[in-house]
């Protein structure tokens, strides 16, 4: 009894710390368990939440922490959305992301205000605002789209970018609708809301990168970088809403305005994931299934009809908009079905439509009760639209997702799924070793989690004291800072005579294909350290090898300025680098700048044309005025010189001064300096170029890799 008094289990609980437990299981089991009727995980805590919530067996009730916890992960669900977006397909894509985000919205408005007038006998008013809350959606299904791995397919993108278009219209709609009903539409509240949406828009897509790139600058540590990204979009959300629209608007557009400066490969990705889809979202979801109440269907059958109408009228329109796109695109039976279940759930912009809606009291009806621009019956009617809306959006996004994941499997092949390429990365400078990490998880294939090594050389002849201790701690930074991005990273630690005989017999011993090689971050590159590297590593081994000194971190980096040398594309090797490049700007966001002869030029924009990414080309073939591109550089730019060894087709002598040039006009700036595979090095000297197996490696790695095996076996 004491336990029993202490505890306080009356219902609904009231207890915190029992709250939370019982909150944690659910998020826990509640999935586990309904997955094995193939339900899917979010129906799973919606349901979880009708079960336990105040119309349920009234465990917990949905107060203020829950609709706290809940209002987080809903701006988290928005925010993801907008990180994860790939920006050079969206701007691609823009005019699709339009089109559907239009179609998206009238479809509904024209079928609920129909609905409305005709079938429910609502006035006007009334009708457009229940039209609204049938035009918008929520990205509610988009944690399937993340699991299942499809984040970067077009009918995601095209969707996830409709969203800002057609929940800005139908919020618009919203308050233009209370604008007139509460009779404050004048000429002043269409000058003040356009004004403060502008400014709002302007200052979360210009001001949000330049304190993102400032603070990230500055400050390492990973949890204020995690806190001030969550600050960022709370403060996106305030803005938002004091602009005159929901949070939601804001919190998508602080995604995309922190898109560059968040690698998709890095720690901070990972942590923002991994709280997002274990805390705040489950959160969010459990308090939407608390506002289910089923008994609404045994007490007025008003209600049962309207929310059969609702639902009925939202399921539609949705499914016209994404069956018209589908035509129109000329996108797959499951690109629709992805279309659909991404747009049709129904959560946030709904809640608030309705609520607000619910509030606005248009006058007293003849016995004494409040008439509402919504009656309590558009309030019931809307939960149950926004479960069964839920429901089939669920099915559908992973029916699709899944069919599409699939797809994509079975056209890589099963001797196509386990990539070849193995990164090392010696290290022995604590100062560097996380940004060589971070390099080497950028350009490497995304399938390969298992293809990092990290090496430390410790001098057999005369080691120095406590090096093995040294050694340890280093390596030890590597591998965590590979677990924070979900990779792993094989630890290495060798005792030899010098660093390049231990490198070359690790990288011949391992079967390494790339090596990341780091430069001092204060200091200079010295033409002494050139002529080591070309007579040590670069005569014993032909790994494509990349010489980096770290700046600034490579998220920060706003555009990477690649100097391509004159006969590159003769090289054998160089499709491979030209992938590296590639992954840094599919992962980083950065711009590519690329520099270099019509030729090579060419080949890269074939590239381009099927794997867009943001480039620029400019002409280049001189070398002997290699400072034009210190004209061009800027702050904030990273710099990439493909170089090559004496005797070879790309080689010009002026690869010679390129210390001095780096020292002099690019001190301040990140350079990565690559040398590529290349014909007659050490046991590189059988191959033929004319074997079509050449480029199978590159071909295994992932799509980018096949297309630019393709073009370069057509050379």
């Amino acid at each position: 009894m004491i336990l029993l008094q202490v505890l306080d289990i009356s219902l609904p609980l009231t207890n915190p710390t029992l709250k939370f437990f019982i909150i944690l299981v659910i998020i826990l089991f509640a999935p586990l368990l309904l997955n094995k009727l193939r339900i899917p995980n979010i129906l799973g805590l919606i349901m979880a939440g009708a079960a336990v919530g105040p119309h349920g067996l009234n465990l917990i009730l949905r107060d203020s922490g829950i609709i706290l916890s809940g209002t987080a992960g809903l701006l988290y669900i928005m925010f993801l959305a907008g990180i994860e977006i790939d920006l050079a397909d969206f701007r691609k894509n823009r005019s699709k992301s339009t089109i559907l985000g239009l179609i998206g919205f009238l479809i509904p408005m024209v079928l609920g205000t129909s609905l409305g007038l005709f079938f429910l006998g609502f006035s006007l008013p009334t009708s457009l605002l229940l039209a609204s809350m049938f035009s918008s959606h929520t990205l509610i299904t988009y944690p399937i789209i993340q699991k299942i791995g499809i984040v970067k397919n077009r009918a995601v993108n095209i969707t996830v970018g409709s969203t800002l278009i057609t929940n800005i219209l139908a919020l618009l709609v919203l308050a233009v609708i209370v604008g007139h009903t509460t009779g404050n539409a004048g000429n002043l509240f269409w000058i003040r809301l356009g004004v403060s949406i502008v400014l709002f828009g302007a200052f979360v897509w210009f001001v949000f990168p330049l304190i993102g790139r400032w603070f990230f600058k500055r400050y390492d540590d990973n949890v204020s970088q995690y806190i001030f990204v969550l600050a960022m979009v709370f403060l996106g959300a305030v803005m938002a809403e004091i602009a005159g629209i929901e949070g939601i608007i804001g919190a998508f557009l602080a995604g995309l305005a922190l898109n560059r400066l968040i690698p998709q490969t890095s720690p901070l990705m990972n942590r923002i994931d991994f709280v997002g889809n274990a805390i705040f979202i489950p959160f969010f979801l459990i308090g939407v299934g608390m506002l289910i109440d089923f008994r609404v269907f045994l007490q007025d059958t008003t209600t049962i009809s309207v929310a059969l109408a609702m639902t009925i009228t939202a399921t539609i329109s949705k499914y016209l908009a994404a069956w018209l796109s589908q035509k129109s695109f000329g996108y797959s039976l499951d690109e629709r079905r992805v279309i659909f279940g991404l747009s049709n759930a129904q959560a946030a912009a709904t809640l608030a439509a309705v609520l607000i809606g619910y509030n606005i009291v248009t006058g007293i009806s003849p016995d004494g009760e409040p008439m509402r621009l919504l009656n309590d019956s558009v309030l019931n009617g809307t939960i149950v639209m926004i479960l069964v809306t839920c429901t089939i959006a669920s099915f559908m996004t992973q029916k699709g997702a899944q069919n599409i994941a699939l797809a994509e499997a079975a056209e890589m092949g099963e001797d196509e799924q386990g990539p070849e390429e193995k990164i090392l990365i010696p290290i022995s400078n604590p100062e560097t070793t996380v940004e060589l990490v971070n390099l080497s998880v950028m350009i490497k294939s995304k399938k390969n989690k298992t293809g990092l090594y990290a090496l430390n050389i410790i001098n057999n002849t005369n080691p120095e004291a406590g090096a093995d201790r040294i050694a340890a701690k280093i390596l030890d930074t590597a591998v965590e800072t590979a677990s924070a991005t979900d990779n792993y990273l094989n630890r290495l630690l060798r005792y030899d005579l010098n660093i390049v005989n231990g490198i070359t017999s690790v990288i011949k011993e391992h079967g390494i294909t790339d090596l990341v090689l780091g430069l001092h971050v204060k200091k200079g590159i010295s033409e002494s350290f050139l002529g080591n590297l070309a007579e040590g590593i670069l005569t014993k081994c032909n790994a494509t090898t990349l010489v980096y000194k770290p700046s600034q971190p490579l998220a920060t980096i706003k555009r990477q300025l690649v100097v391509v040398p004159e006969n590159a594309s003769k090289e054998i090797g160089f499709p491979f680098w030209l992938l590296k490049v590639w992954n840094i700007a599919r992962n980083s966001g950065a711009k590519i700048v690329f520099y270099g002869a019509e030729k090579e030029l060419h080949y890269i924009r074939e590239i381009n044309a099927r794997h867009h990414i943001d480039v620029e080309f400019v002409d280049f073939s001189d070398w002997n005025d290699f400072l034009i591109v210190s004209r061009d550089v800027k702050q904030d730019d990273g710099l990439i010189i493909v170089l090559s060894r004496k005797n070879k087709p790309s080689y010009h002598g002026t690869m010679a001064n390129i210390p001095v040039y780096l020292n002099k006009y690019f001190r301040d700036n990140s350079f990565i300096l690559v040398y590529p595979i290349q014909m007659g090095v050490s046991d590189a000297t059988e191959i033929d170029l004319n074997n079509p197996s050449l480029l199978e490696p590159i071909e295994k790695l992932d799509d980018i890799g096949k297309t630019i095996a393709g073009i370069f076996r057509k050379k």
